[in-house]
């Protein structure tokens, strides 16, 4: 009997499908970048889902979100995502949040093996990393991704190593002030065609920031296989497939 997962077993093997199953993801931010990488983790087969975000889908989301369409306006962002995400998999486990992070402790993320930020705001991005620090729990964090027409220059680094990005900036700062080292992100090397406090936007750009989110997370959760010492995700992979012959 042929399953949903079947392409990606064929890829990962069925003790990574089953390693993903298990594993419980938290996206903050839903927005252009956060709603498609919530919709990568629930395709690629993670087994549980935390999403949080506060608002409702508005008719200048069309642009750019995953969840906007004229049916959707006025509906709130997280319970459009539970009701894609099920229809998606209806087996995955999802816990929706309508609220603005900002204050530690405020959701409890104690539980997830992974957390993606894609919230728009400085303090509460910095005080998410804070919250995921303190528990030992993986974070990927994404930077700016308005006022860009270049969709191909997004890379994945250290936040120590990131430049171009005015975002990257302002969070090197912060978190150099609060003394938080070794935070991966998402970030443009490309340089804004424009320079406005709201962002511009398009549809193209927010996207593939949400699937580099999205696919850091699975393949860091892959590499963590048991009784594998390779470091190598497609070493890995070999790992994964030898214990299903």
């Amino acid at each position: 009997m042929t399953s949903q997962f079947d392409r990606t077993a064929a890829l990962i093997g069925e003790t990574g499908v089953q390693t993903l199953r298990q594993k419980k993801v938290a996206v903050f931010g839903l927005g252009g970048v956060g709603s498609f990488a919530a919709e990568a983790l629930a395709r690629a087969g993670i087994g549980s889902l935390l999403l949080v975000d506060k608002d409702v889908i508005e008719e200048t989301n069309l642009n750019r979100q995953l969840y906007a369409l004229h049916s959707t306006v006025g509906k709130l962002k997280v319970e459009a995502a539970r009701q894609r995400c099920l229809d998606i998999n209806p087996d995955l486990r999802i816990d929706v949040r309508p609220e603005f992070y900002l204050k530690a402790g405020q959701i409890d993320i104690s539980g997830c093996d992974y957390v993606v930020d894609a919230i728009d705001n400085v303090t509460a991005k910095l005080q998410l990393i804070a919250d995921a620090k303190s528990k030992n729990i993986p974070i990927i964090v994404c930077l700016g991704t308005g006022n860009q027409l270049d969709n191909t220059r997004f890379q994945i680094a250290d936040i120590t190593r990131t430049t171009v990005c005015p975002l990257a900036k302002v969070m090197r700062r912060e978190l150099k002030a609060r003394g938080i080292t070794d935070v991966k992100v998402v970030f443009s090397t490309a340089e804004p065609v424009l320079k406005q406090k709201i962002p511009a936007s398009i549809s193209f750009v927010p996207p593939v920031a949400g699937f580099y989110l999205a696919g850091e997370v699975i393949r860091e959760l892959l590499t963590v296989q048991p009784n594998c010492t390779h470091n190598s995700l497609a070493a890995n992979y070999e790992c994964v497939r030898s214990a299903n012959r």
